[in-house]
């Protein structure tokens, strides 16, 4: 069966949803994680999203 239909969540975003995270640094990482960094929203990248969850 094809996969014709992945990724398309996320093709409305800017760039689609690609960016550089504000915690690693990390360019051009798919940045679909919203969290709150110094009383501001901002998103993140997956691997920063799992570590901030798991370090609590």
């Amino acid at each position: 069966m094809s996969k014709a239909h992945r990724g398309t969540g996320i093709r409305h975003e800017h760039n689609s949803g690609r960016g550089t995270c504000p915690i690693c640094g990390r360019t051009n990482i798919k940045v679909l994680y919203e969290t709150t960094i110094d009383e501001k929203k901002a998103m993140i990248c997956k691997a920063c999203n799992a570590h901030k969850k798991n370090s609590k």
